[in-house]
């Protein structure tokens, strides 16, 4: 089997210029499925398996396609009725985030999704549908046939939708929408996804999202379950002027983070002035340790980072971006 792969990968080398990492990542799903076929699955699992692999290569190559362009997720419920005030407010969010060039991640059903896709136009909204047997469809403002993937299991879907999201708005809605509100929270709090704004949208006389924060500070916080400063992950607004303006804020400076090795790297706008560097260290005083916060290059700022503290993180770029 060893002898097979190796030489369909050295076949795929002679006919395609592929990169090393592309390879090598090639050779591990190779050998998974030859592990897989070789011991005795369930061939229910087995069905599961192939399925979310394809499931994640087809929402993939969609998404390849705008690999460049922001795009925002925005998530809700889809029982919310086209005369209700939160309608109004997705329509308003999703033509407001096109006009600047963002594209509408959306679930692609009804409610929220759909009038999201509403306001951005069939031009700026990618759609991830789920396969339920009840109230979930396409809406008619998700171009079908080029914007659209459609998901058997939520596991993927989230997948799909997370991962090449830069911000989320998350407005009310019941089960789903909760699952898909901690995920996110989950995915920035472990650092499982890149940071990003997240926005709890509300009308302004609505309290859905201060009573889901009085739970919060009330039993998680107060029981010490998360930190208070763990909440800095998200803002409630309640109107697009407010939204946008966190959005756009959050990248008014920072640009981009990524880890390398024991360092972290974030990338910004304008070179800070080498008193700012060294106020970072008393915002954030865990990452100025060893060679503390120092600069790769005119925009690039290095600091000390072992894989945690997503949060202080978030606080660091909440302060960078005060410089802008």
């Amino acid at each position: 089997m060893d002898e097979l792969i190796e030489g369909f990968l050295e076949e795929l080398r002679r006919k395609s210029p592929l990169s090393d990492d592309r390879i090598e990542v090639l050779r591990t799903l190779l050998v998974r499925f030859v592990e897989l076929a070789m011991v005795d699955h369930d061939v229910g699992d087995l069905r599961v398996a192939v399925q979310a692999l394809n499931e994640l290569t087809e929402a993939s190559t969609l998404f390849s396609q705008w690999r460049d362009v922001p795009k925002l997720a925005v998530l809700g419920s889809a029982r919310t009725t086209e005369d209700h005030p939160l309608y109004e407010l997705a329509r308003q969010l999703g033509s407001t985030m096109a006009e600047r060039g963002w594209m509408i991640i959306s679930g692609a059903g009804p409610g929220i999704m759909e009038a999201s896709a509403k306001g951005a136009g069939r031009g700026h909204t990618l759609g991830v549908n789920i396969a339920l047997p009840f109230e979930q469809f396409a809406n008619p403002y998700i171009d079908a046939e080029t914007m659209l993937v459609a998901m058997q299991y939520f596991f993927t879907r989230k997948v799909a939708m997370t991962r090449p999201a830069n911000a989320f708005v998350m407005f009310p809605g019941g089960l789903g929408t909760m699952d898909e509100t901690f995920e996110v929270l989950t995915l920035l709090h472990t650092g499982k996804t890149s940071p990003a704004p997240v926005i709890l949208m509300d009308t302004p006389d609505g309290n859905y999202w201060t009573q889901w924060m009085t739970f919060v500070d009330n039993a998680v916080i107060a029981d010490r379950y998360i930190d208070v400063n763990d909440m800095c992950l998200v803002r409630i607004c309640t109107s697009i002027d407010d939204a946008v303006s966190e959005i756009e804020h959050f990248f008014s400076n920072y640009v981009g983070f990524e880890v390398r090795g024991d360092r972290g790297v974030i990338k910004v706008r304008r070179r800070p002035s080498d008193a700012q560097l060294q106020e970072l260290a008393s915002v954030v005083p865990h990452f100025a340790r060893d060679a503390g916060f120092a600069f790769e290059d005119d925009t690039t700022i290095s600091f000390a980072f072992d894989g945690r503290n997503y949060v202080n993180l978030r606080m660091l770029i909440n302060r960078i971006n005060e410089w802008a």
